[in-house]
């Protein structure tokens, strides 16, 4: 198991927005975390990556007690983070984002390169002396992802990344996550777009109120009417 999650209660001053969450992603696993707007996902993730601290229970990476360490920490031992809301250097050209990211990979395994993140974005190599500032949201978006696998995370952390999108950039997003899965990465995806998630996983997780209500394989979610009418609004 790669990512062990227990029991966490997370607190934005005096309010408990999570309330003893737990999940599990083996490696090489894509699992997607559901629900709506303000249901718990991002502060999931914030938690994860030490940005929101839990107040109580466990975090694990590769059997190693995460909860607590800064979120610099956790990213060097091999977690990488798409936030929802991008964070490119606007500044900076593509090529220079990539660059500035770039980590060697752990445990002698073939890392990524600019050459390897151009080969799985061409659309990248093609703007690549082009200032963030300048880019679309999609291109925004690609742009994020290829950055963080500049990394070289084992376990890569996907925040609503098809929000805001439009549905064909939506849909080329989605064959470039599956390619991430054939390099081996292992992916959580959080997304409110229930129908792209599952298209993409193998397992998930339904959040509402900052409680994990159900626990599945995406063909048992599908075929869950009541999860999904009741929670995910579908």
């Amino acid at each position: 198991m790669i990512l062990e999650v227990d029991r966490i209660n997370t607190f934005y001053g005096l309010s408990h927005i999570l309330h003893e969450v737990s999940l599990q992603v083996d490696a090489g696993e894509t699992v997607c975390l559901l629900g709506r707007n303000g249901a718990g996902k991002t502060t999931t993730f914030r938690s994860i990556m030490g940005l929101t601290p839990p107040k109580s229970g466990s975090i694990r990476f590769r059997g190693v007690e995460i909860a607590g360490k800064r979120p610099f920490q956790i990213a060097r031992l091999g977690i990488g983070f798409v936030p929802e809301d991008r964070r490119i250097y606007s500044d900076l050209t593509v090529l220079e984002n990539l660059k500035v990211a770039q980590r060697k990979p752990r445990g002698g395994r073939e890392g990524w390169t600019v050459e390897k993140v151009f080969e799985v974005f061409p659309k990248l190599q093609e703007l690549q002396s082009r200032r963030g500032l300048h880019l679309s949201g999609g291109e925004q978006q690609m742009l994020t992802l290829a950055r963080t696998l500049m990394g070289n995370p084992e376990l890569l952390l996907l925040d609503e990344p098809s929000e805001g999108l439009a549905p064909l950039i939506v849909k080329m997003l989605g064959e470039l996550i599956q390619r991430i899965k054939q390099e081996g990465v292992t992916v959580l995806l959080a997304e409110q777009n229930s129908k792209f998630a599952m298209r993409l996983s193998d397992r998930g997780y339904v959040i509402d109120d900052g409680r994990i209500r159900y626990h599945g394989s995406v063909r048992e979610l599908s075929e869950n009417e009541e999860v999904k009418r009741r929670y995910l609004a579908v």
